[in-house]
């Protein structure tokens, strides 16, 4: 399928997703939007081989600087809201994919661009990463998941402060508070770090850690024991795979696996 606003490359099981709209800084429209969910979808459904999956922004300025503000000041509140469930669908779908996602960020990350990016398993970010929820600057709240996920990642405290003052976040305090996992140089060396990051993943089992993310996002708003209970149902599930024969197998052989991905 080809796509107005995105750039989308296979490669050695690793798919790298720009947004490519370097005028606009990678801006989200509906149209943005609807690409994005249509791709997401499509890569849900047809996974098989893919191992990970890297998320950037085309030209040097932003990752995505935010929604579409023209665009929000003319909507009406039924307008606002279907364009907010839009929003919401993205990061989800994101979340749900079997396979690792990681944000690559440099540049401005702000409104929904913060939003996109938290919506991924794990951030890396340049030195000049700015990361931000300026909403309330506009008379707006995040409304594409930022309340939710910004509260999962920094706790209430942090996430309240950022979101009430709608101030930036350069990459030195992201990775303070565990907003992002690692802080590069240069965008060349951060791509190479996700690569790197995924090519590590690509080695272990599918199932394994296609299994892994589900636990995981499944495990919030839970109790203690009904966590225990998601992850001994992963645990079980994984004991019927192929990739746990093959994973045993090589290791008490002193091999290296060669897993089959079922």
């Amino acid at each position: 399928m080809t796509y107005q606003t995105l750039l989308v490359e296979h490669q050695n099981g690793i798919v790298t997703l720009t947004i490519n709209r370097p005028d606009k800084l990678n801006a989200l429209s509906e149209l943005v939007l609807s690409e994005l969910k249509d791709l997401l979808t499509e890569l849900a459904a047809t996974s098989s081989g893919i191992r990970g999956m890297v998320v950037t922004g085309a030209g040097d300025r932003a990752f995505i600087a935010g929604a579409d503000i023209a665009r929000m000041g003319e909507m009406t509140p039924e307008e606002g809201a279907a364009f907010s469930q839009l929003g919401q669908a993205v990061p989800r779908l994101l979340e749900a994919l079997p396979f690792p996602v990681i944000a690559c960020v440099h540049g401005y990350a702000l409104g929904g661009g913060c939003e996109m990016a938290m919506g991924c398993d794990y951030i890396f970010a340049t030195e000049t990463a700015v990361f931000g929820q300026p909403e309330v600057s506009l008379g707006l709240i995040p409304g594409f998941g930022g309340c939710v996920r910004l509260l999962r990642l920094v706790g209430p405290g942090r996430a309240k402060e950022i979101i009430y003052t709608g101030r930036n976040v350069k990459a030195d305090e992201a990775l303070r508070i565990g907003l992002v996992n690692r802080v590069f140089a240069t965008k060349q060396d951060m791509m190479a770090g996700a690569l790197e990051s995924l090519g590590l993943v690509a080695t272990k089992s599918p199932v394994a850690v296609s299994v892994c993310k589900q636990i995981i996002n499944e495990l919030e708003g839970k109790t203690t024991s009904e966590q225990m209970r998601v992850e001994n149902a992963g645990f079980y599930r994984v004991f019927g795979s192929e990739d746990k024969r093959e994973g045993t197998a090589a290791f008490l052989a002193k091999r290296k696996p060669t897993f089959p991905g079922k």
